[in-house]
């Protein structure tokens, strides 16, 4: 046991005493804030812009272009421009009045191609074209009873979305003429109630009262968890690559074979693993130190209690024991970087399915699917965190008995990777293969 921690300690101080470590640890969240404020640069850029779009309204008298000039007129002078800061939020909407062909579908057909030419040019960035009897009562089926927007921008659907309020204003207020129905009278008959997503109410330890959960409150809430899976994604992937890596240096230069003059394999194996445990917790606690401390200073550190950081701190250190066994049986039973990359496939996937399901699990944490989801020892990490941190939390027996399982997986992991060190680290000139894996764990 003192040879194993003597090379943890070794393995845990050439770690954090590199200046990589130290840029790393610093560069990480400067990493993400810059991202956002390039995010910001991006949206300035893309919402200080003009879109031009063509409007060709075949409706009599073409009643509803007015309708729908009026409306961008007031879209763009008020509606885009943030009441604090004034700044522009949103690409302004040009409206080009296009006269209608001939009411025949082949001339309908030609100047719908010919606009579409001046959108392929960048001279428009779309088209919009109104049927003839959308205001009727019903509006016929087919061309003349329909509305029709087109863009060689399919992802780009913000005047999709916009126009259809406009429009929709405008030929309700044609009906109601028609119908001699007044349109204020029907617009509050319609009117729709909406449903406010809240929390639940709580009583302030403070004051004793019951008081509603406000609405940052609840953001921070759903936050928090999903912010702890991922800091755990990146600590695991920031100290398994290195342990990789170090570990087929230490083949290709026989270092390795040094050190198995005064230890053991497994000696070996589970002293750089515990350093590299000890890492991966050196850099959770500095970030969860300065969440812990922006949250507190807003006001909102209950929503990161303590009993959630134990249990982060628990899954964090099952997890890296786990994934990074399997990483330095890769590294043991390579002998460069470019065959560990064939062997490390199949695990980076594993890491990575949890990640891809975590957006159901924020949405339904309690579903059948989250719970059994969060019951695959490989998984079990990172997908438990965000159902024990969001309301309503998991049932009582769930984290403990997702942690049993993760242990033994955990068990199960590093005496495979023991076994297979024991043999690939020794090996040179060729690398093992998936079969070569099996046989030395079975075998030895």
């Amino acid at each position: 046991m003192h040879k194993i921690w003597v090379i943890a300690r070794r393995e845990y101080l050439a770690a954090v005493r590199t200046k990589s470590f130290v840029v790393s640890l610093v560069f990480m969240p400067l990493l993400m804030l810059g991202s956002a404020a390039v995010q910001g640069l991006v949206d300035d850029l893309a919402t200080s812009q003009e879109n031009r779009y063509a409007v060709v309204d075949r409706t009599p008298d073409q009643a509803l272009f007015p309708v729908l000039e009026a409306f961008a007129q007031t879209r763009n002078e008020r509606q885009l421009l943030d009441p604090i800061s004034g700044k522009q939020t949103g690409p302004r909407f040009l409206l080009e009045r296009v006269a209608p062909s001939a009411d025949t579908p082949e001339a309908i057909r030609a100047q719908l191609f010919d606009l579409s030419e001046r959108v392929r040019q960048g001279k428009l960035t779309g088209l919009l074209d109104i049927g003839a009897d959308v205001m009727r009562m019903p509006p016929p089926v087919g061309e003349r009873g329909s509305v029709r927007y087109l863009s060689n921008s399919p992802t780009n659907d913000a005047f999709s979305r916009w126009v259809v309020v406009g429009l929709n204003e405008g030929i309700v207020a044609r009906r109601c003429e028609a119908a001699g129905v007044p349109r204020e009278k029907v617009a509050r008959l319609v009117q729709p109630t909406l449903v406010q997503g809240k929390g639940l109410f709580k009583r302030d330890p403070a004051t004793d009262a019951i008081v509603e959960t406000s609405d940052s409150g609840r953001a921070v809430h759903t936050l928090v968890p999903i912010g702890l899976a991922g800091l755990m994604f990146m600590v695991i992937m920031v100290g398994a690559a290195p342990l990789l890596h170090g570990m087929i240096e230490e083949k290709t230069q026989r270092i390795a074979e040094v050190l198995l003059g005064s230890v053991r394999p497994f000696q070996l194996m589970m002293g750089k693993l515990l350093g590299m445990m000890g890492v991966s917790l050196t850099l959770a606690a500095v970030y969860l130190g300065g969440a812990y401390s922006a949250l507190d200073r807003w006001g909102y550190a209950e929503y990161m209690p303590a009993e959630l950081l134990v249990w982060f701190v628990l899954y964090q250190s099952l997890a890296v024991l786990m994934f990074g066994s399997l990483f330095i049986a890769i590294g043991a039973a390579c002998t460069d970087a470019k065959e560990s990359q064939t062997l490390l496939m199949p695990v980076m996937i594993v890491i990575m399915l949890p990640i891809m399901a975590l957006r159901h699990i924020v949405q339904e944490p309690n579903s059948a699917f989250s719970t059994w989801a969060s019951f695959v020892p490989f998984a079990t990490p990172m997908l438990m965190m965000p159902r024990i941190g969001l309301p309503p939390g998991a049932p009582w027996w769930q984290p403990p008995l997702g942690v049993l399982g993760v242990l033994l997986t955990t068990l199960v992991c590093v005496y495979a990777a023991g076994r297979i060190f024991r043999v690939g680290i020794l090996m040179q000139g060729k690398g093992a293969r998936l079969s070569d894996l099996a046989r030395w764990v079975i075998r030895g």
